[in-house]
């Protein structure tokens, strides 16, 4: 699995988009997460700009009891929520999941309390990905 500082990255094997969305919506659910919310980009650059581009999901998924603790602890962090999860087909033509980095997201707060929680959500969505 490859890490950027704001995403884990990892690249799919015999899945096209669809698929692969299909597999991640199922191992979030088992992580304990809901998908809120679903943004088909390749649709919506053709339909606003007429722009033909490859399939690309991008996926809010939520842990509502994660969820819940953060807000206790930093109401306002509801804006940087829910945790994005993207599938996509790159350059190449694989087929690519990305999960947003939690702890590099909850560090841009600057409340240590909020670190556990953090480190929570990221080894779930990294078990998501490893078991792609």
């Amino acid at each position: 699995m490859l890490e950027r500082d704001y995403a884990y990255t990892r690249q799919v094997e015999g899945m096209d988009v669809a698929a692969a969305a299909g597999k991640v919506r199922e191992l979030l659910a088992e992580e304990g997460f809901g998908v809120l919310t679903e943004i088909d980009v390749q649709k919506a650059m053709k339909e606003k700009l007429d722009i033909d581009r490859p399939p690309y999901l991008i996926l809010g998924a939520c842990n509502p009891q994660l969820a819940h603790q953060a807000l206790e602890k930093e109401p306002p962090i509801g804006v940087l929520l829910p945790c994005n999860v993207t599938v996509f087909q790159d350059d190449s033509g694989r087929t690519v999941v990305q999960a947003i980095n939690p702890i590099t997201m909850f560090g841009v707060i600057g409340r240590p309390e909020l670190q556990p929680i953090a480190e929570e959500v990221a080894a779930r969505l990294q078990r998501v990905l490893e078991r792609l």
